[in-house]
């Protein structure tokens, strides 16, 4: 029987985007309305979130070879394309298969994209009181989808690794978003709704930081949590590191 999953997995958030500066800067002031003219998949990396990708690409660089990531698979949202181009040409990656995976995109908010809890709270405050009945778990806003909508596309997308990206010789490197970090968590880890809510309200995943997962020691065929969250790559570069929420609410 072949081996079940690559030697080494790392989960990226992708670096800080124009949409995160401009949701800090609503929220500052109290606005309903987040002033982003993009669609939600068009919306670019900040000047910040380019040198964070950047950092991250030399700290991908600065690996042995034979330990780099030999498959790149993004999210197709601009913002996650910008972050894997820039890891790849900084991480002497150029020779990396990158592939768009339309199962790794930010999950879909529906009629709260672009509002901020003021303005839920004026505009769909029926949505705000089943999101408190429900929990985020599992509240779908009209048009977008739960977390566990999200786990079901990603389930699909666990299976393309396994299928296609296997071996002592596979090193996947996936760049997403602060919800997929979380949801492929709770499938990889075999998590319950508890644990996995109980991981996201301890700390916001940070722009680029890295989750990695490795193959168990013991020879099980299961992939073992090293590291979550971390920014270390951009820390030892003096990169500002930045966890500023994709969602209009807390999600």
């Amino acid at each position: 029987m072949g081996a079940r999953w690559p030697a080494r997995l790392w989960v990226v958030r992708h670096g800080e985007s124009a949409g995160n500066v401009a949701r800090d800067a609503a929220n500052r002031a109290g606005l309903e309305r987040i002033d982003i003219g993009e669609r939600d998949v068009d919306v670019p990396l900040s000047p910040l979130g380019h040198e964070q990708a950047q950092a991250l690409g030399r700290w991908f660089r600065a690996m042995d070879p034979a330990t780099r990531p030999t498959t790149i698979l993004s999210s197709p949202y601009v913002r996650a394309m910008q972050t894997s181009d820039a890891v790849r040409a900084e991480g002497a990656l150029l020779d990396v298969s990158l592939r768009a995976d339309e199962r790794l995109r930010e999950k879909e908010f529906g009629v709260l994209n672009k509002l901020t809890r003021a303005g839920i709270a004026r505009y769909y405050p029926e949505q705000a009181e089943q999101r408190a009945a429900l929990g985020k778990f599992y509240h779908r806003p009209p048009g977008g989808e739960s977390w566990c909508d999200v786990i079901l596309r990603l389930r699909s997308l666990l299976d393309t690794i396994s299928l296609h990206h296997s071996g002592p010789d596979a090193r996947v490197l996936l760049v997403a978003h602060q919800v997929i970090v979380l949801c492929l968590r709770y499938l990889l880890e075999d998590l319950d709704e508890d644990r996995i809510l109980a991981i996201d309200a301890a700390a916001d995943v940070a722009n680029c930081g890295v989750t990695e997962y490795r193959l168990s020691a013991t020879g099980e065929e299961r992939l073992c949590l090293a590291t979550y969250n971390s920014v270390a790559p951009l820390v030892n570069e003096g990169t500002p590191v930045t966890t500023k929420r994709d969602s209009p609410a807390p999600t």
